[in-house]
């Protein structure tokens, strides 16, 4: 009788757990955020329940088959004292009783394999609901972060557009401000870049004039005024220039050199001693050596005195340049006076005259025509450089508000970077919603 009280009892702490697991199921359904832990918690408490009903089973065979034994080996005594019919009729007892206990026990066994089937249905049944529960709230999350998520898509989109707007207005503006200022910095920096372009094309004249002296040929009788007119300005240059205050001796021609406050003139006269050079010719082409040489000396005493009256008359520090310019407006001339020995030297060093031809007084004409350019460009290129100068700070401006456009955008480019990360988040707790179900179902299994 005390193993049928033993078994009742824990039938009784069963049907107590089995009662407290349905209250927690209960709880299951109200709190849906626990469900997996309880269902877990629940099953391991019923397989320790089941483990301890068989624990208990196995423990109440085990006595009742050492009770047997006992009872057999008390017996055993007893036959040995008693008489043959007792020993008959204990036995018969014994063995009537054994049969009843075991029938007992195969009834409470199976008992407890029924109760047990019906909780393991129950909880079946109660984890399709919760299952069909779960799902039912993950279509409802699902919807609500659809929703959610259009709605965040629809304000960046809008915020995108609004932004880009924004940016592109304001740096289309600025854009247009600075190329404007740019383009009207460049127009004056293409108009003095044209006048240096200009002064380039006059130098590559000057060097052709140089290089290119036998193509040319020799240029003959050419006039000093006609040279003049060809190469230089009409304000770089005077004719009939009274060159020495009071005097009134005027010189052929005067270039016009700049000066601190009054223009410092460089006197050009020509001269031609026609008569000694054609019998200097004519000596020559006589084959006649000391008429030549006759003739060559005449030429040079005529040379001579012609420096000294220039001198005199036009030579006049600081009004003129400390020498005058001996214009020999024939190169044969010209070659005579230079292989004359001493000659072009002591005009040079005694009277301060410089004899020259026509291709040399055009080779030091243009080399003062690109003197006066280079002159303007220097006095100009102050202009020239703050010009520049306002264009580099225009530039370095416009950098300035490109490199706050970028900022600009690339700000908004983080911005929309975080949104979308942040949509991807969702979306990831989306698929964790989703794949919730599929670990619950394993979870009970």
């Amino acid at each position: 009788m005390n193993y049928l009280v033993l078994a009742l009892s824990g039938l009784g702490v069963s049907a107590a757990n089995l009662a407290v697991s349905i209250w927690i199921l209960g709880r299951v359904r109200a709190q849906q955020g626990e469900v997996q832990r309880d269902i877990r918690r629940l099953e391991e408490a019923l397989s320790r329940e089941a483990g301890q009903v068989r624990m208990d089973m196995r423990s109440l065979r085990e006595e009742l088959l050492k009770y047997q034994q006992d009872q057999r080996v008390e017996l055993r005594n007893l036959v040995e004292t008693s008489s043959i019919r007792q020993m008959d009729a204990l036995s018969r007892g014994m063995e009537s009783l054994g049969q009843g206990q075991a029938s007992q026990l195969e009834r409470i066994l199976k008992g407890l394999e029924a109760s047990s089937s019906r909780v393991f249905q129950g909880l079946g049944t109660m984890n399709e609901s919760v299952l069909s529960g779960l799902s039912r709230v993950q279509e409802v999350l699902a919807e609500g972060m659809e929703r959610i998520r259009r709605g965040n898509e629809e304000k960046l989109d809008r915020m995108r557009d609004v932004v880009e707007e924004k940016l592109q207005g304001a740096l289309e503006r600025r854009l247009g401000e600075a190329f404007s200022s740019v383009s009207e910095r460049l127009e004056k920096v293409h108009q003095g870049l044209g006048e240096m372009r200009a002064l380039a094309s006059d130098v590559g004249d000057l060097k052709r004039v140089l290089s290119n002296v036998k193509s040319r040929g020799i240029w003959g009788e050419i006039q000093l005024g006609n040279m003049l007119e060809q190469v230089m300005s009409p304000d770089q240059y005077g004719v009939n220039v009274q060159v020495v205050p009071g005097s009134s001796n005027r010189v052929e021609f005067a270039v016009k050199l700049p000066g601190d406050e009054s223009p410092v003139w460089l006197p050009l006269d020509s001269k031609f001693p026609q008569e000694d050079y054609h019998r200097l010719l004519s000596a020559q082409e006589a084959s006649d050596p000391k008429g030549a040489e006759e003739a060559r000396r005449e030429l040079a005493n005529r040379i001579v005195a012609e420096a000294r009256s220039i001198r005199d008359k036009y030579v006049c520090p600081p009004h003129t340049t400390d020498f005058a310019v001996m214009y020999l407006p024939v190169e044969g001339l010209y070659a005579e006076v230079l292989k004359a020995p001493g000659l072009a030297e002591r005009l040079m060093t005694e009277f301060r005259v410089v004899p020259s031809g026509p291709m040399v007084l055009a080779a030091l004409l243009n080399s003062l025509q690109m003197g006066f350019r280079t002159l303007a460009i220097q006095r100009r290129s102050g202009e020239v450089w703050k010009l520049l100068g306002q264009v580099k700070g225009d530039l370095r401006r416009f950098g300035e508000m490109l490199e706050k456009a970028r900022r600009k955008i690339q700000d908004a480019g983080d911005e929309l970077d975080r949104a979308a990360s942040r949509s991807r988040t969702m979306e990831r707790r989306l698929r964790d919603v989703e794949e919730l179900p599929e670990e619950a179902g394993q979870g009970v299994e």
